[in-house]
Parts: structure tokens; C-alpha cells; sequence
């Protein structure tokens, strides 16, 4: 053998040595507990590449997430969650619900007012026709804002989801689709906000509007969603001038397909945001909105790549907010959770174990609380359906919830309840 040939030899037997050493340092227990808590993942292999991914991260430059400015509103409780209370057609469960939500140690309540389920029949006419005998449409609403009231408890009110008769093309549009007029939306908000003025807040223009089905057939446009948010928070704060309006809640996606044909019609989050500030959406929004779920990886994964997605991933959103001098206006959470589909159901928003679902939801808040101060409300997805129909169609989708449908409590609801009870102080 020859001399160069026998130097390769040696090189790479040291090189495979040393591998083999670095790969055994990283396998002892103190490493894995490093790992995990910077890769947020459990299983050894993914926690390598997640070390190499957060190595790739020193690559790019920093992100400027400012956090020394203030935001307001500030020193907001964050703990929320979503409910369907509008879905509950007995008005003991729906108070059931908002007293196993107030129980976990939950302050504020998501909860859409259905555009649709309001405005039923036309524009302008607020009664319920499709059940004998006629009734108003707003008793159901009225119930869940003295609900929250009687229980200590804050709404955040997402409104959308308009009825058919808003679009020509009816739900042929899409059945969340924006209306043909705009200000159809605007009269729709000032009539809730007016009715609700001093009791409700906080209320949430939209959601999801840079992917579909949210924005129906329509190509995915930020320059439209300003519009819409504009007509809607300008009658708002003209009906109420305390209220804050939270900004539709961006779903996270990689997608730059905005004209694509739907189901495919979608457009990143970061692109979305920034054209939204392009178009000069950002007087007619208080708070920005995003959906922070875990998806494949744990609440501690804290690496930063524009392509993955992750629980850190609204910090590119924080980031993008300071460069457009809105460091001043919180993010808010509007979903938040992991996925704890059994085996048989498709694992689309990843997949944990109930235990894991249990440890996962009060370890993010801990970053909530700790160490992002631009965040203030994150809510948790979700409280509970009324039926069981997500889980008998096998939608992954019913395995975000903290109670099944009959009010038996998860694991996670367990789990988050301590946490709560255990806070030392009121955050």
C-alpha cells in the first residue's frame, strides 16, 4: 500500500473514531436533555439533524425581535382558549363548558360569532327563521357574553364566515369566502360591537386569510384582506372606540401559490404580512395574530429556518413587524396545541402521544410567560365540539381537544390545570 494511500486510511479511521466519540457524548443523558431542549425532539436521530439545523441557523443573520420595546396591551394573562359554546344547543352544557374552561385556569374564551348564524336571511335582519317557532338570533351570543361575565372570563369574538347571500355566487365561493361588499362585512361588525359595546373588547377581523379554504375559491390576496380589515375595524372603533382589533390569524405555511386552483391556493405567512404592510394595513390592526401549533416537533424547539415550521416560527412574523416599525403591537396566539391522532387517522398536523400532548402544552407556555414578551394570548385548540362527528369521519382535527364531547377531560386538560394551580403568582 502505498504512503498516500495509508495517510487516507489513518485519516479516516480518525475521522470515523471521532465521530463514533462525538456521537457517544451526544447520547449520554445530559446531552439528550440538551438536545431536546433546543431541537424539541425526543427521538435520538432527529435530535442530530436538529442539532445540525440549529448549526445551519448561525449561517443567517439574526433576527431583530426587540425585545426590550413594550408592547401594549401588556401584562395580559395569557392563558386562553377556544370554544364552540355556539354549537352547544343546550344552554347547561354551554355554561359547563365555560366553567371546565374557567376550572383549568383558562382567562380568555375564543369564540367565533358566525356571520352566517347571525345575519341569517338577508342584510339587516337578525331573527331566526329556520327553526319554529322564530326566535332573535342574537340569544344564543347574549347567553355566551353573559357567560364569560358571570364566570370572570374575557372574549376574544372572531368574526367571519359570512352567510351565502353576502356573494352572488353563493357558497359556490367557498363557504368562508368575503363578501361581494365589503360593507355588508362593516355593517355586520358594527352591529356586533355596538350591541356588545362595554362588554366585549377584543375582536378578531377574519382568519386565515392566506390559505383556503378561508378565502374561498378566490386568489389568496393581503391587498384585499386590508381592504375587508379596514371597512371592518373602521366600523368597530366608530361603534366602540375602546375596542382592540386582533388582525386575522395567519395560518404557517411555506406555500407561494396564491392563484393556484384551490384546495392549493395559499401564501406564506411572512410574504402575506409583509404585503399587508405594503398596502397599509397597519393602522386598522392593534394586535397581529398567528397560529402556533407544534406540528412535528416540541414546544422547545428553537430552530429557525424559514422552511420549517415550528413553535419559534412567529418570530419571523416579530421580526418583520420591527422592520415595519410595529414593534410596539403584540402577537397574539389564536391556536395553539399538538396533535394526539390515534393510529388510523392521518397524522396531518403531526402526531404525539396523549402523555406527550400533556407535557407539550404547559412546557409552551412557559415560553409564552418567559421568554417571548411580545406575545400575549396564546389559545389553546380547542375546549371541546358539541358531537363526536370529527372522530367518527377519522379528521385528525378532533384530537387537538382538551374534554371529549361529553366533558371527559384529556390527559392535557389534566395536565394544564396543574400548571395553572401551581403558578406561584397570577401571571
Amino acid at each position: 500500500m502505498s504512503r498516500a494511500l495509508k495517510d487516507t486510511a489513518i485519516l479516516w479511521t480518525s475521522l470515523l473514531i471521532l465521530g463514533g466519540l462525538a456521537l457517544f457524548a451526544l447520547s449520554t443523558p445530559p446531552a439528550r436533555v440538551w438536545l431536546w431542549q433546543n431541537t424539541g425532539e425526543e427521538d435520538f436521530l432527529a435530535q442530530i439533524k436538529g442539532l445540525s439545523d440549529l448549526l445551519s441557523d448561525q449561517l443567517r443573520p439574526p433576527l431583530n425581535l426587540a425585545p426590550d420595546i413594550p408592547v401594549e396591551p401588556a401584562g395580559v394573562n395569557p392563558f386562553g382558549v377556544n370554544v364552540f359554546l355556539e354549537q352547544e344547543a343546550d344552554p347547561a352544557k354551554r355554561e359547563l363548558a365555560v366553567q371546565m374552561a374557567a376550572d383549568a385556569g383558562f382567562h380568555w374564551l375564543r369564540q367565533e360569532f358566525p356571520w352566517e348564524d347571525i345575519e341569517i336571511h338577508g342584510r339587516g335582519d337578525f331573527e331566526d327563521r329556520r327553526h319554529e317557532p322564530a326566535r332573535s338570533s342574537w340569544d344564543k351570543y347574549d347567553h355566551i357574553v353573559a357567560l364569560a361575565e358571570q364566570y370572570d372570563m374575557e372574549l376574544i369574538v372572531r368574526l367571519s364566515n359570512p352567510p351565502a347571500w353576502t356573494r352572488a355566487a353563493g357558497d359556490d365561493a367557498g363557504e368562508y369566502a368575503p363578501p361581494d361588499d365589503y360593507d355588508d362585512f362593516a355593517r355586520f361588525v358594527e352591529a356586533v360591537v355596538s350591541r356588545y359595546r362595554g362588554r366585549v373588547r377584543y375582536y378578531q377581523l377574519w382568519n386565515e386569510p392566506n390559505i383556503y379554504p378561508e378565502w374561498g375559491v378566490y386568489p389568496i390576496s393581503p391587498e384585499d384582506y386590508v381592504e375587508l380589515l379596514k371597512a371592518g375595524a373602521t366600523a368597530a372603533r366608530a361603534a366602540d372606540p375602546d375596542v382592540r382589533i386582533i388582525a386575522g390569524a395567519l395560518a404557517a405555511t411555506i406555500n407561494l401559490q396564491p392563484d393556484a386552483p384551490p384546495p392549493a391556493n395559499s401564501l406564506s405567512d411572512l410574504v402575506f404580512m409583509q404585503r399587508m404592510y405594503d398596502a397599509g394595513g397597519a393602522p386598522y390592526f392593534d394586535i397581529a395574530a398567528v397560529q402556533g401549533y407544534g406540528l412535528w416537533s416540541g414546544p422547545t424547539d428553537r430552530r429557525m429556518h424559514p422552511r420549517v415550521l415550528n413553535i419559534s416560527h412567529h418570530l419571523f412574523l416579530r421580526d418583520l413587524m420591527v422592520e415595519n416599525g410595529d414593534a410596539r403591537k403584540p402577537i397574539w396566539i389564536s391556536e395553539m396545541n399538538w396533535n394526539a391522532a390515534p393510529d388510523g387517522v392521518e397524522p396531518r398536523y403531526g402526531r404525539v402521544t396523549l402523555e406527550q400532548q400533556a407535557e407539550y402544552l404547559p412546557l409552551a407556555y412557559e415560553r409564552v410567560r418567559h421568554h417571548w414578551p411580545w406575545v400575549g394570548v396564546a389559545n389553546t385548540w380547542y375546549l371541546k365540539r358539541a358531537t363526536d362527528a370529527w372522530e367518527l369521519n377519522s379528521q385528525p382535527e378532533a384530537y387537538f381537544r382538551l374534554l371529549a364531547p361529553d366533558f371527559t377531560p384529556q390527559p392535557v386538560y389534566t395536565s394544564l390545570q396543574r400548571y395553572t394551580r401551581d403558578l406561584p403568582v397570577s401571571p
